[in-house]
């Protein structure tokens, strides 16, 4: 058998992905399917969202050592080390659910365009990484179409915890990969091997044909190219975690704070035609187009304000556009929220009957936001719009919100909740688009004869139209099953005590 080292590859531009669909590849993934060569950014988001800030700073702080290890002294050593910094004394559980709803939305915005060309024309797609595969696998397997990922497998103790160590063989490179290969495949190779460096070689050569993707600047694949799209994900940073955009975020975390702080209490006693020229003061970007309709008169039911939803400040920026006093529902809200907020927000019960009562009360008060995704989407989709609301008047204003945040995101699903309107207003200048659309003539509400469900999913249309997004037919049930593994179910008080007594 001829050694990697003694055999030269071609790079991957002559490679050709015509009549590949009855061959098998393996592919490594940093700095081959993956435009960056350094797995920090993602063993960084594993620190901080399964972890901790404290870990993740412990892992910036490690990368002076961990590059001159790698560039000096061993590949191995280097990975070594930051698998043990971010995984040691971490659920699986928590690794699992990371890796499923954080690191999929930055593994996608990385893809190299030349190395998927080729891949994609695969009919059996294999990785082989010297990262964990617990990290790579939920990525790989959704987005990318891969059969199987051949990765460093992690030690894990008997209560179900990382240990920071690995099974032999240890990390998967160099003549590691190589056995890897021959464990896997036996005699029946693959067909072709692709890599980025000198220790990939060593597997490659075990393939029938071989190429290397080079070390040149290219722009990564677009996102709306892969397998399926990312609708969900979950977790607070906005820009991939590169050692600079981690040190410049961690940097920027206390004067941030400060702000949000200022930003949240110095508007919440002030009137909502004042608010608005303090958010100009404070840094908060709101654009607003289109024309509302007036507060309704005395003795007349109030306007529906009905909004697609991007954060929980959605209701409160509404309020402000408008510039007077409005009331919201929300399907979840802490009492400490509740008390805080500067405009009255009132929790639905998810029972019909008492939900619809509670919204005929409040419109026969005055105006009304409402958010029948009943969750938020990050991404530019709409989710199924509950039609409950179309029952109960035929004053609907569609409302198209968008926002933009440039260092957090201020949704979660798996964090503290209480947090969010606080990572809203972190970032330096959190942006806030709110058009107010035509109220829907009658002939399109029920009392012109339409279902409630067409109600719903024309506005969910309209919303899509407008904002330049797709419309889904997922839920909030959907988006918890993916992020978080659960149904998305508040339970309510007696359903808390009873779980208390249970313990």
């Amino acid at each position: 058998m001829v050694m990697g080292a003694h055999r030269r590859f071609e790079p991957i531009s002559k490679c050709s992905s015509e009549g590949r669909s009855n061959q098998t590849v393996a592919a490594d993934l940093d700095g081959t399917l993956l435009v960056s060569r350094s797995a920090f950014p993602y063993f960084m988001l594993i620190a901080l969202e399964a972890g901790s800030l404290i870990r993740a700073l412990v892992l910036l702080a490690s990368v002076p050592f961990v590059y001159f290890t790698y560039l000096f002294i061993s590949e191995s050593v280097a990975v070594n080390t930051f698998i043990f910094i971010s995984f040691a004394g971490l659920k699986i559980r928590d690794i699992e659910l990371v890796s499923r709803s954080v690191l999929p939305k930055f593994y996608a915005e990385d893809v190299h365009p030349e190395t998927w060309r080729v891949f994609s024309s695969f009919g059996e797609r294999f990785i082989i990484t010297a990262n964990p595969r617990i990290m790579v696998e939920p990525f790989v397997k959704t987005f990318l179409g891969a059969d199987k990922v051949i990765g460093t497998e992690l030690e894990v103790t008997k209560s179900g915890r990382a240990t920071g160590f690995t099974i032999k063989p240890g990390v998967l490179v160099g003549e590691h990969k190589r056995a890897a290969i021959l464990k896997e495949f036996g005699t029946n190779l693959p067909d072709l091997g692709l890599g980025d460096r000198e220790t990939d070689h060593d597997f490659m050569s075990l393939c029938k044909e071989g190429y290397m993707v080079p070390r040149t600047k290219c722009e990564p694949l677009p996102r709306n190219k892969l397998l399926s799209p990312i609708i969900f994900h979950e977790g607070r940073l906005v820009q991939r975690p590169t050692p600079l955009a981690a040190l410049l975020t961690f940097l920027w975390l206390p004067i941030g704070f400060i702000l949000s702080l200022l930003r949240v209490y110095l508007n919440i006693p002030l009137p909502e035609r004042i608010a608005r020229y303090n958010y100009k003061i404070l840094g908060i970007k709101l654009i607003v187009k289109g024309t509302p309709p007036p507060a309704p008169k005395k003795g007349q039911s109030g306007v529906l304000f009905v909004c697609n939803h991007r954060t929980v400040l959605d209701p409160v920026v509404t309020a402000v556009a408008l510039g007077r006093k409005i009331s919201c529902v929300t399907y979840s809200i802490s009492k400490f929220t509740e008390i805080i907020s500067p405009i009255r927000a009132v929790a639905l019960s998810r029972e019909r009957e008492k939900d619809a009562a509670n919204i005929k009360r409040l419109l026969e008060e005055g105006d009304l936001v409402i958010c029948p995704e009943g969750t938020t989407c990050r991404e530019p989709f709409l989710l199924r719009f509950s039609a409950l609301f179309a029952e109960l008047t035929d004053r609907i204003v569609p409302v198209a919100i968008n926002t933009k945040q440039t260092v957090f995101h201020g949704t979660t699903v798996r964090g503290h909740k209480l947090l969010d309107p606080y990572f809203v207003f972190m970032n330096p200048m959190p942006t806030y688009e709110i058009t107010f659309l035509n109220q829907l003539p009658t002939e399109l509400t029920c009392k012109g004869g339409k279902s409630a469900i067409e109600v719903a999913n024309y506005i969910q249309r309209v919303l899509a139209g407008t904002l330049g997004f797709e419309c889904t037919n997922l839920t909030r049930k959907d988006k918890y099953a993916i992020l978080a593994g659960t149904d998305g179910r508040v339970p309510s008080k007696k359903e808390k005590e009873q779980e208390k007594e249970k313990a």
